[in-house]
């Protein structure tokens, strides 16, 4: 029996190879475009995606920008298809899970910068206003990080009641509220503001503690009882 002719590598195996190497050896060497170029291969084996990473640099300005980039964003891009797209929410996923690390650790969530980190890495590629809650115990450890409503590209419903519900639900001591602005303006509008003061007042006379209402876009926070950009 013949054995059939052997695959032949597509001809910039050497130089991903090469990159690796470089990669392993000293990675703060490798640049950005080459750091993408690299993750982009694993989806996309046999293509060259040099030309692909640096157009996605030039178009988002940042590996951040081009991971954080919402799907219609990159669906513009020529090159980026299906299985690219489906690659970078397996990747979104990751690092969502990975910033929300503090719940399984039961660390304290004590600044509105650690809680504006993780909603960032969850929010960010999203195309629509979200809600979460960051519930803490009395010691301020994260106990639950949930989304609680889901709306359009400029407004999300939420009520008092919804917020104060699902604190006594999961029996926490206090609550932070988060949600997105798409558009990228971290400034909270007269509803957060209105939002925000309801809870203040409600909170206490259920035994709660409304520890803050940040608002996150993928630039910025912004902490409403700090009244101020973080």
């Amino acid at each position: 029996m013949t054995a059939g002719p052997e695959a032949t590598p597509p001809p910039h195996a050497g130089h991903r190879a090469r990159l690796r190497e470089r990669l392993a050896r000293e990675a703060q060497a490798v640049a950005d475009y080459e750091v993408l170029e690299l993750l982009l291969g694993y989806a996309v084996p046999r293509r060259d995606t040099k030309p692909l990473a640096k157009d996605l640099l030039r178009r988002f300005g940042s590996i951040r920008g081009a991971v954080d980039a919402r799907p219609d964003e990159l669906a513009q891009v020529s090159g980026f298809g299906p299985g690219l797209l489906a690659f970078w929410q397996v990747l979104r996923e990751v690092l969502a899970r990975r910033a929300s690390s503090p719940l399984r650790q039961r660390e304290v969530l004590a600044t509105p910068e650690a809680v504006a980190h993780m909603a960032r890495e969850r929010l960010a590629a999203s195309p629509h206003e979200e809600s979460w809650l960051a519930l803490v115990d009395a010691q301020n450890r994260l106990v639950a990080w949930e989304r609680l409503s889901r709306g359009g590209v400029s407004a999300v419903p939420v009520q008092p009641r919804d917020v104060l519900e699902a604190a006594l639900g999961r029996k926490a001591s206090g609550i932070i509220l988060v949600h997105n602005h798409p558009g990228g303006d971290a400034h909270p509008s007269q509803p957060d503001l209105a939002l925000t003061q309801a809870l203040e007042r409600l909170a206490p006379q259920l035994g709660l503690r409304f520890l803050d209402h940040v608002i996150v876009t993928d630039g910025d926070c912004y902490s409403i009882t700090q009244c101020k950009v973080l």
